[in-house]
């Protein structure tokens, strides 16, 4: 269903690879699927293909292709946290958002000027928060998003809804980090938290030792009915 693309920088200076999958008839909308630390994986090319089921073009780029062009591992690969987690050490994190921003303007290209969201996991999730405060998504999700207590400074620039899904006992996310979340995000008009008891992170993976089936469907239901709501 999928295939790869390039899409410019913001700058106009460069091109990186961008896996996308199309529906089979005309789009409602794009989403912009933003990776965890394991990359454009098989779990990655999924989600897309699983957003091209439900009507939308879906769009997932590469934001390590500064470092490692094409990295993709399977999340349950022995040393596969290690790789992951040392390319996101050293990932110019801004630089990956307006990678992101490149993408939202290739995918509304795309949809002939349409809606845009986006949706992000772990490493992916924290984008996501930052897409939501930087860029003109119009709807964007985040799972199990990484340290976004310290980006609540930025809250103040999300002008459209943000979703975020909270796994409480996640050994990335921390009891006091999720407690600041939510005293700094749960008065905000467009953010909405979701709180999922008793799981871990990566709990909505498509597949592997980390997914948990019914926090999975729940979690992905809500993000669908959120994105069917805001952008159609």
């Amino acid at each position: 269903m999928g295939k790869t693309i390039e899409v410019a920088t913001i700058e106009g200076d460069a091109r990186f690879h961008c896996y996308v999958a199309e529906p089979a008839g005309t789009a409602r909308a794009a989403i912009v699927v933003i990776q965890e630390i394991f990359g454009v994986n098989a779990g990655i090319r999924d989600k897309c293909d699983h957003w091209a089921a439900k009507g939308y073009v879906a769009l997932a780029p590469d934001l390590f292709w500064r470092l490692e062009p094409g990295f993709e591992i399977d999340p349950d690969e022995q040393g596969a946290l290690e790789k992951g987690v040392g390319l996101m050490q050293r990932l110019d994190q801004d630089q990956a958002i307006r990678d992101i921003e490149a993408t939202i303007h290739a995918a509304r290209a795309m949809v002939g000027g349409g809606k845009v969201g986006a949706v992000g996991y772990c490493m992916g999730g924290r984008l996501a928060f930052m897409t939501a405060a930087r860029t003109d998504s119009n709807a964007t999700v985040g799972y199990y998003g990484v340290g976004i207590d310290n980006l609540l400074r930025e809250s103040h620039a999300i002008a459209h809804p943000l979703m975020l899904h909270i796994a409480s006992n996640d050994g990335f996310v921390p009891p006091e980090t999720q407690k600041a979340m939510h005293e700094g995000l749960d008065d905000h008009p467009k953010v909405t938290l979701h709180d999922y008891a008793g799981l871990d992170h990566g709990f909505a993976t498509t597949s592997g030792q980390r997914r948990d089936e019914d926090g999975a469907r729940l979690a992905d239901g809500r993000t669908e009915a959120f994105f069917a709501e805001h952008l159609g």
